[in-house]
């Protein structure tokens, strides 16, 4: 199943009691995230009860490629957006090349609650980064080593699945590409 995963909540179906998670957003008792999607960042998570396809999905060794939507602080530069298309060193060791590239805002895009802070001396631009690997934090990483710090983060495909027109919270079931 495809679920658009909303800021803030948690990865997961059990924590911390006063820590928001899938269980308040899922209606299945049998499926599991099949990667990582951060508290703080939005956008597409799959779930699913098929071991080999969660393994598919969310093992590096099958590079997936995942495409985000990054709001960050500044515009960027072709060198920036260069150096993320070459690979990123961070401190775990250097990156795979990325896709990088300015993009408008996306359409229909839902409010996020908390709203991103806002400087007036300080504009924000949007890329879209498209990655085949999966380290913890690595976007919001690779955009702050190049100094473009993310403000919001969005996944809005891993692989063939796509976000479309998911609002925050929402899910829809979908049969197996694999």
């Amino acid at each position: 199943m495809l679920l658009n995963k909303p800021y803030g909540v948690m990865s997961q179906f059990s924590g911390d009691p006063i820590e928001q998670t899938l269980k308040a957003y899922v209606p299945f008792k049998d499926v599991y995230p099949a990667g990582r999607l951060d508290k703080d960042s939005e956008g597409l998570l799959l779930l699913t009860n098929d071991g080999s396809l969660q393994d598919k999905i969310a093992h590096p060794k099958h590079k997936l490629v995942k495409t985000y939507w990054v709001q960050v602080e500044g515009e960027p530069t072709e060198q920036q957006l260069q150096q993320l298309m070459q690979g990123v060193e961070l401190n775990d060791g250097m990156t795979r090349p990325a896709e990088a590239f300015r993009m408008p805002e996306p359409t229909n895009l839902w409010p996020r609650n908390p709203p991103i802070r806002e400087r007036k001396s300080i504009p924000d631009s949007w890329i879209c980064v498209r990655i085949s690997e999966g380290r913890n934090r690595q976007v919001r990483r690779m955009t702050a080593a190049v100094g473009l710090p993310t403000l919001r983060l969005i996944r809005a495909a891993i692989g063939p699945w796509q976000l479309q027109t998911l609002q925050p919270g929402e899910w829809r079931e979908v049969p197996p590409v694999w």
